[in-house]
């Protein structure tokens, strides 16, 4: 029994289908789809919110709601001239056509104008003040332009700009404002590029195999048969998930015994938008060997095993750290050394950023330092990622400011599924911060 097999849509479900089905650009309206879809404009009104929170459509000022395109989260990292013009508070001066269009390198124009014309290629962004003869040769050679200081320029870039369907963008901020502030948005979309969500681990198209409510312990049977699979989820008419079935569950059943009556109820989901990392930590804290993933209507849209989550945690590991998030900046100035016995530890100092409004270090700093240094000692021994259980901490004496540190793990105990370890962080040789980890190995 194959639960796509299920078309009974909801009237919102076949709102939102009509609406995927709409020419791009297209003008939508409560009314005009309450008219069409014949349905109550509430209905019509939730279906559009629901629509503009996929991507689906969006709403623009003077023209109303469109049907758009959906952007994909691989392109997360793209950035287009129109996010640019909304980072920077921008006004558009000419070029408006071409602020769909991405950019993927900028340049500064903080130099004379043959140098800078070097750097300048099709599809970048030239940072510049009020200089004409930089924003027409910038154009010419394919490149939009942002005008720093709220300054203006001429009616010929203005035309040129129109022509080509390359934006010339005007903002209040400085250089070196919109430098950074572009800089911090691509940072920041980096670090979410290499966050591996449950939808980008979904076999898109794949087959989702699931029992009904009155289905059999011989309609298991044959199901498992056919998959290799042994669990299921359990939906009603609507496609909406109520139980999952096992073969624990299927024990002593009559070859009658409807599976609703055998299934464990109220099962744990995720939703397509939900981490990995997440995914992966409720697997292992509550010994399930199968996760069901539903949209926002309860409605199942594929189904997550274990094995799903080994592979996509590896695949984690083999990506190149684009971004660093606070985490990777607390721990990048730890140094890792040997003891005259070869034990691993760590040595670093504590900089100004650590430290809390007193000047000493803040307990979030240390917390985070003894937890990588945990993690880093255990991958030594066992290849996989931790999941957090417990963390008893203690915080002995104060750190100034520059003071060196030595983090001392030690480990108690590792097994196949656990792991208990023991941190302890060293100034002057005198212990100023202690913790008792315990933690689940993925």
């Amino acid at each position: 029994m194959d639960a796509h097999s299920v078309d009974t849509l909801t009237k919102h479900e076949q709102i939102l289908r009509h609406i995927e089905d709409l020419k791009l650009g297209s003008r939508i309206s409560v009314r005009k789809i309450a008219k069409n879809m014949e349905v109550s404009e509430g209905t019509a009104y939730r279906a559009i919110k629901e629509a503009e929170n996929q991507g689906l459509v969006s709403t623009k000022e003077r023209i109303g709601t469109v049907r758009v395109e959906k952007k994909l989260r691989q392109n997360i990292d793209k950035l287009t001239f129109a996010e640019v013009v909304n980072m920077v508070d921008g006004q558009v001066l000419g070029g408006a056509k071409g602020l769909h269009k991405t950019l993927h390198k900028f340049v500064i124009g903080a130099m004379e104008q043959d140098a800078m014309m070097r750097y300048i290629e099709a599809g970048s962004l030239l940072i510049v003040g009020n200089r004409n003869k930089a924003h027409l040769c910038a154009l010419e050679q394919g490149a939009g332009v942002l005008i720093t200081g709220g300054f203006n320029t001429s009616p010929e870039v203005k035309v040129l700009a129109d022509e080509l369907e390359l934006p010339i963008i005007s903002s209040s901020y400085d250089t070196f404002t919109v430098a950074s502030m572009i800089n911090r948005a691509i940072y920041d979309r980096l670090i979410k590029k290499k966050i591996m969500l449950v939808e980008d681990i979904l076999a898109s198209g794949a087959a989702l195999f699931a029992l009904k409510a009155n289905s059999t312990l011989k309609d298991w049977q044959r199901m498992s048969e056919d998959t290799g699979y042994s669990r299921f989820p359990v939906v009603d008419e609507w496609n909406r998930i109520i139980g999952v079935v096992t073969s624990k569950d299927m024990v002593g059943a009559s070859a009658q015994q409807s599976v609703d009556k055998l299934m464990t109820r109220n099962p744990l989901t995720v939703s397509p938008q939900t981490s990995v990392a997440s995914a992966a930590h409720m697997m292992v804290w509550e010994g399930i060997e199968l996760l069901p993933v539903v949209d926002m209507n309860r409605k199942i849209v594929g189904v997550l095993n274990r094995s799903d989550i080994l592979k996509a945690m590896q695949s984690i590991q083999k990506q190149p750290q684009n971004g660093e998030t606070f985490e990777d900046l607390i721990w990048s100035g730890m140094e890792e050394v040997r003891d005259e016995k070869g034990k691993l530890q760590f040595h670093g100092v504590i900089t100004p950023q650590m430290t809390n409004h007193l000047g000493t270090v803040s307990e979030g700093v240390l917390t985070t330092l003894m937890t990588q240094a945990a993690y880093r000692i255990v991958q030594e021994h066992k290849k996989g990622d931790l999941v957090m259980d417990n963390m008893s901490t203690y915080f002995l004496k104060p750190l100034q400011i520059d003071s060196k540190i030595e983090i001392r793990p030690t480990i108690i105990e590792v097994s196949r599924k656990f792991g208990k370890i023991d941190v302890e962080i060293y100034h002057a040789g005198a212990l100023v911060s202690k913790a008792m980890l315990t933690a689940q190995v993925i």
